[in-house]
């Protein structure tokens, strides 16, 4: 693994395939995925099998203290540590998504979670993903990419992403619940949804998920300051992932 500092950020909507991509192209390059939805979605996690009222900025502020969220393992096999437990087939559910988006429109979460996920560039070259990378938490990222597409192609997305875990929605629910999380995402005061100022906007909607992570890395191995990635680069697989560990 390079430990040149190289950051590429992927941000956009939910369900436009920020993930997978953000690990295959993580995988291929050799460098750290950080997939910072899942430090929110561990948080929100927490919050309502604790019972706390996510409306509460003194509530939030009391889990913020007595919770620790740590990230390990590959691109390709990433494991989520809620206080000392592995929480990732937990916290991918429609509840926990639509709590993890409510709760991150609060400036104390989001100011903690940011502080975590700028550390992380100090373990080397990165790939991270999620909704404010580019504009607030990597401002300076080598690779700033605003992935996008329809919302009719995002909620079938979505919906064949929940079926295959056995989370059965129909898609008008589905379309409702991601026009719910824009329009929080889009409006919150807070570190809104929006492309960062030098991103590359890719409209996915048209496009395999094949054709999508290709075009991801074609940009990333074009970029001239690059670290060379040596022997671990590959055209897909795992590779080093993220070891992380800090109170949030």
């Amino acid at each position: 693994m390079t430990s040149t500092h190289f950051v590429v950020t992927i941000d956009g909507p939910a369900a436009a395939g920020k993930s997978t991509t953000a690990r295959a192209v993580a995988s291929a390059l050799g460098f750290l995925y950080v997939d910072t939805g899942a430090l929110y979605r561990a948080l929100a996690l927490k919050g309502l099998e604790s019972g706390v009222r996510l409306e509460n900025p003194e509530a939030l502020a009391a889990l913020l203290d007595s919770t620790r969220v740590d990230l390990s393992g590959t691109p390709d096999a990433v494991h989520v540590w809620l206080d000392g437990a592995d929480v990732g087939e937990r916290i991918r559910t429609p509840e926990v998504s639509e709590a993890s988006s409510r709760m991150a429109a609060f400036p104390a979460v989001r100011a903690r979670l940011v502080e975590l996920q700028r550390s992380l560039a100090s373990h080397g070259a990165l790939v991270a993903e999620g909704r404010d990378l580019g504009t607030v938490v990597y401002p300076d990222a080598e690779v700033k990419l605003y992935l996008d597409a329809d919302l009719p192609t995002r909620a079938r997305r979505r919906a064949r992403e929940l079926e295959s875990r056995g989370i059965p929605m129909s898609l008008e629910q589905v379309t409702e619940e991601l026009e719910r999380r824009d329009q929080r995402d889009r409006t919150r005061p807070d570190s809104p949804l929006q492309a960062a100022t030098g991103a590359i906007v890719l409209d996915t909607s048209g496009w395999s998920i094949e054709q999508q992570i290709e075009r991801v890395l074609d940009i990333v191995r074009g970029h001239p300051s690059r670290p060379e990635s040596g022997p671990e680069e590959r055209a897909a697989g795992g590779s080093q992932g993220v070891g992380a560990s800090e109170n949030t």
